[in-house]
């Protein structure tokens, strides 16, 4: 009788301290889509941009300054919480954003480009862009960032 009692407790620590590892979470990337205004793709644990993102399509869309689609632009953002790459074109009448932790590998234009260009594979840019168009949208980036206090780098190829 004993024994049985010794070996169901054994039993009963052998599955308490030796059991399977817990499973490894994959964080997914948030995307939000405000219909007619935005569509951002944000990487893991930045949902901070969104502020910044929201700030940016209230500059570009107040001051009328959307005309004509918008190749990818690129920058390097510093807040309070770190720094992100944030990527930004104009597509179709939505503005389009990708934000993304920086790889140490490589460079940040490159990688940023990368993930844009995945993000963006089904919204092909016209044969003509408008130069002023790309200078209005790094003005409403600008704006939003000096109104929101934080650093913008735009990212040159």
């Amino acid at each position: 009788m004993y024994e049985g009692f010794f070996l169901i407790v054994l039993v009963a620590l052998v599955i308490l301290f030796i059991r399977p590892g817990r499973k490894v979470r994959y964080d997914n990337p948030v995307v939000i889509h405000k219909p007619g205004l935005y569509h951002a793709t944000l990487a893991p644990k930045l949902e901070r941009a969104q502020t910044f993102i929201e700030s940016i399509a209230s500059q570009f869309f107040g001051a009328g300054l959307q005309a004509g689609d918008i190749a990818t632009q690129c920058f390097e953002v510093r807040d309070a919480a770190g720094q992100y790459l944030l990527a930004a074109g104009f597509r179709a009448g939505t503005l389009y954003f990708q934000a993304i932790m920086p790889s140490a590998a490589d460079s940040h234009y490159k990688t940023l480009h990368q993930f844009a260009d995945q993000v963006m594979v089904h919204i092909p840019l016209p044969p003509s862009l408008d130069t002023r168009a790309v200078e209005n949208l790094r003005t409403a980036v600008e704006v939003a960032a000096n109104h929101l206090e934080i650093e913008c780098l735009s990212l040159q190829e």
